[in-house]
């Protein structure tokens, strides 16, 4: 049994194509830089040193633990690879409240912040805020943020 051809059809499966193609294209490339459009908290570090290891972020929900307790204390974490010289953590579905955040670059991969014989860390490392890690890291208050359920952006530069 053959089946009818319909050219109205034919253009329009064309036109999907096309339109498929087009958004395949303008996909995560174009929109580099750009606000996402997924509610959510987007995170970009910046200042990553070498491809070497993953890049760790953790979100904190309260102060327990922060920032050193990731495990157990984070209500999200996000590992990956390191691609370049600056990485993206995405935070979806995230109820609004007050967070805070740490990112590590975890070049051996050993899963924490390697420090030199006087407690200095060895390995990237930045917080939500920019709050600056002194004689020790900082509080949850210093490098809290509220969030308000919609599109939040922000950028987390690494100290070495």
């Amino acid at each position: 049994m053959k089946l009818p051809s319909y050219p109205l059809a034919q253009v329009n499966l064309a036109k999907i194509a096309l339109s498929s193609g087009w958004l395949i294209l303008m996909g995560p490339g174009a929109a580099a830089g750009l606000v996402p459009a997924c509610p959510g908290i987007h995170v970009t570090i910046l200042g990553i040193r070498n491809s070497v290891g993953t890049v760790d972020c953790a979100l904190f929900d309260a102060p327990k633990g922060f920032p050193v307790d990731v495990l157990r204390s984070a209500m999200r974490l996000v590992a990956m690879k390191v691609p370049r010289n600056e990485a993206r953590c995405d935070f979806e579905d995230i109820p609004p409240g007050t967070y805070a955040l740490v990112v590590l670059h975890d070049e051996n991969m050993n899963g924490k912040v390697d420090t030199n014989w006087m407690g200095i860390p060895k390995e990237g490392y930045g917080f939500s805020n920019d709050a600056k890690a002194s004689l020790s890291a900082p509080s949850f208050k210093d490098a809290s943020f509220v969030y308000d359920g919609e599109t939040l952006a922000l950028t987390i530069s690494l100290h070495y």
